[in-house]
């Protein structure tokens, strides 16, 4: 799979390309913590309670405090649309679910939570005022987004009619790939999005994560985009770092 640029004029991302990513803690100043030292990000305040993470001053990522205790940790995408609604209405007609019907986030955009068919849930993000990332592809951001599938040929036709321009346009560039669960992860895991951070050097930052409370869940190994380690934060949130090989 594949994810194709920005709008023309630089000011946006098109229909079905990951252009956000934030992460649900029990403990956002722990996070900051964490990720400002593996990243070397900075924090600011945004709208809704949340803080951006900043890359050479650039937005990058959001770190967002649980309002239920009981939902998990995590990270999740968000893929970018003009039409938010009419995204969540052919998500249900295509067999998936929307978790969360689409709402306005101040006067950043909207978004939406929902899930294809298998359950894997990923977010939808209608701008506003906020684009997306305002920095990608490059140490310290968001590199690319896999789905981990139980079916991966259901999976190309469901994200392949939502998001065909997006995959296989004549701009595309991978930034979104799938692959069976078991290729990394045990077979009863559920099928799910994995965020992947890029970095300089996979094996190096392990160090780091651990020295800062985190885990190693997967030691690093080959893949047609790079060199990946799975990884989990000092409060569960499982990602991905990625050291890009030339493309």
């Amino acid at each position: 799979m594949a994810e194709n640029r920005a709008s023309a004029d630089g000011t946006g991302y098109g229909e079905g390309v990951p252009c956000w990513v934030d992460a649900q803690l029990p403990d956002v100043a722990a996070g900051q913590r964490f990720y400002g030292e593996l990243f070397g990000w900075t924090f600011e305040e945004a709208p809704g309670g949340s803080v951006w993470a900043l890359h050479d001053g650039e937005p990058v990522a959001g770190l967002a405090r649980k309002t239920d205790g009981r939902m998990p940790t995590v990270w999740t995408v968000y893929f970018a649309t003009p039409d938010i609604e009419g995204l969540a209405d052919r998500i249900w007609a295509a067999g998936g679910q929307v978790v969360t019907a689409p709402v306005p986030v101040a006067e950043l955009g909207m978004s939406a939570l929902v899930t294809d068919p298998e359950g894997a849930v990923f977010a939808l993000w209608e701008p506003g005022s906020h684009q997306g990332f305002g920095a990608r592809h490059r140490p310290g951001t968001f590199a690319w987004a896999e789905l981990y599938a139980r079916d991966t040929e259901a999976a190309n036709t469901f994200y392949g009619g939502l998001f065909h321009d997006a995959l296989f346009g004549p701009d595309a560039h991978p930034d979104f790939g799938r692959a069976p669960v078991a290729d990394v992860f045990p077979a009863e895991m559920p099928p799910h999005f994995l965020v992947h951070f890029q970095v300089e050097d996979c094996e190096a930052v392990l160090g780091t994560v651990g020295r800062l409370g985190g885990r190693v869940q997967a030691p690093p190994f080959e893949t047609s985009y790079g060199k990946v380690a799975v990884v989990t934060d000092n409060q569960g949130a499982s990602f991905a770092v990625l050291e890009r090989t030339e493309r």
